[in-house]
């Protein structure tokens, strides 16, 4: 989807809620109130939104972007990223909207229907914005989160929100037209099966038969021995020019047989992955270096940035992954309480003076090339910064800072 540039808003009326007239915008702008504790920034943010320093803002997947004119001649570059849904949720919400006629019709209408909006979040996808998602972006040296012109920036936009509720999937990652066209499909595909007669059924017995004729052998039961390992060739050769031989399919094999055997355990992660996740998750099994370097090639990736993904991988599975690539906002609060238990903890470990610098979710120790980045499952992931400059992954989580960065220290302190 290209980005779009929406026409011109309505001057926002005094009040902190006046950016907002319907109840969808004002979610936007709750979310960005609850996500931080400095109201000044955010008075600052109003009072230039309505001055008029936010510049023409373009929207695209995952992201609002704007110049925002501050206290020096030249604006800012400020934006505000936005999680896009998943393939899975973006099938569950259009579901959602299918499911009832009068869901499109009130968007076309200009309307976001509150019961959308619940049955998504009931169904696990989050259309509006959640505090803990907006994470803003700003080229000022500001490090406040969010800063004024980012904040200004938020506050802009709640009108475009109001006046086109498809602005808000478009943020999630599917405009207005590309959202119609998956919903024509979907009744197109509805008015289909419900013309197609149904299959006609087989007995019983005879699908009992037909499965027993292909069953494996039923595994020995307790007390008996073990059946021998399963050492055959796979039933097929590799598909010509794919480049595979017999030992890549049985490697494969092997792979899909422990995924099915973790899904049995409840394990689902593995089944929304994305291709770049999932060559992560096979490099990180220790498949070898012949398909770690076929795996670098097929993703386009650096060897080294796969490397440090795959070493992140094997600390934290996919959170451990989305650690190491995008960094988080989590609330300030929670990097304060980090902050101090880790000074505290510091006047043991050291006699020389430590700075601690705060950056969303990331802490580093200034000169220790140490650094513990909270993940969004509430655990501190420690980092060693290496002589290429790089931060690389050293050890799991954890849900003590202070836990998370003993497992590190002695590293740097030989």
């Amino acid at each position: 989807m290209s980005p779009s540039t929406p026409g011109p808003r309505r001057a926002p009326a005094r009040g902190r809620r006046s950016f907002a007239a319907t109840w969808w915008g004002r979610a936007w702008v709750t979310a960005l109130e609850d996500s931080t504790l400095d109201s000044g920034r955010l008075s600052r943010g109003r009072t230039y939104a309505r001055q008029g320093m936010v510049g023409p803002v373009t929207i695209a997947p995952g992201q609002v972007r704007a110049a925002v004119q501050g206290s020096r001649p030249r604006p800012y570059r400020c934006a505000v990223h936005l999680p896009v849904l998943t393939g899975a949720q973006w099938d569950t919400l259009l579901d959602t909207v299918a499911a009832r006629a009068g869901h499109l019709a009130a968007l076309l209408d200009g309307e976001m229907p509150a019961e959308l909006v619940d049955d998504a979040r009931h169904a696990g996808v989050p259309l509006l914005p959640q505090p803990s998602e907006l994470d803003p972006e700003c080229s000022c040296p500001d490090w406040g989160h969010p800063c004024k012109h980012a904040a200004a920036l938020c506050y802009a936009i709640a009108a475009t929100i109001d006046a086109d509720p498809f602005v808000v999937f478009a943020l999630r990652g599917r405009g207005r037209e590309e959202l119609l066209a998956r919903l024509r499909e979907r009744r197109s595909a509805a008015r289909t099966t419900a013309a197609e007669p149904a299959p006609a059924g087989v007995p019983a017995a005879r699908a009992y038969a037909a499965w027993a004729a292909r069953a494996e052998p039923t595994p020995a039961l307790p007390g008996l021995p073990e059946p021998a390992p399963h050492t055959s060739a796979p039933a097929s050769a590799p598909p010509p020019g794919t480049g595979l031989s017999a030992a890549d399919l049985e490697r494969l094999r092997a792979d899909t047989a422990a995924r099915a055997a973790r899904l049995l355990t409840g394990d689902t992660t593995s089944l929304h992955l994305s291709r770049h996740q999932d060559a992560v998750r096979i490099a990180a099994s220790g498949c070898g270096a012949e398909w770690f370097h076929h795996l670098v090639q097929n993703t386009g990736a650096r060897p080294a940035a796969f490397a440090r993904l795959t070493r992140a991988w094997r600390y934290g599975g996919p959170t451990g992954l989305s650690v190491a690539e995008r960094p988080l906002s989590p609330g300030p609060t929670v990097m304060a309480a980090a902050r101090t238990a880790l000074t505290e903890a510091l006047t043991d470990m050291t006699t020389a003076p430590v700075t601690l610098r705060v950056w969303r979710n990331r802490l580093t120790l200034t000169g220790h090339r140490i650094q513990l980045r909270l993940g969004p499952d509430s655990r501190w992931y420690p980092y060693l910064q290496h002589e290429d400059g790089e931060w690389w992954p050293s050890a799991p989580g954890d849900p003590d800072p202070v836990t998370a960065l003993t497992a590190v220290w002695q590293h740097t302190e030989r």
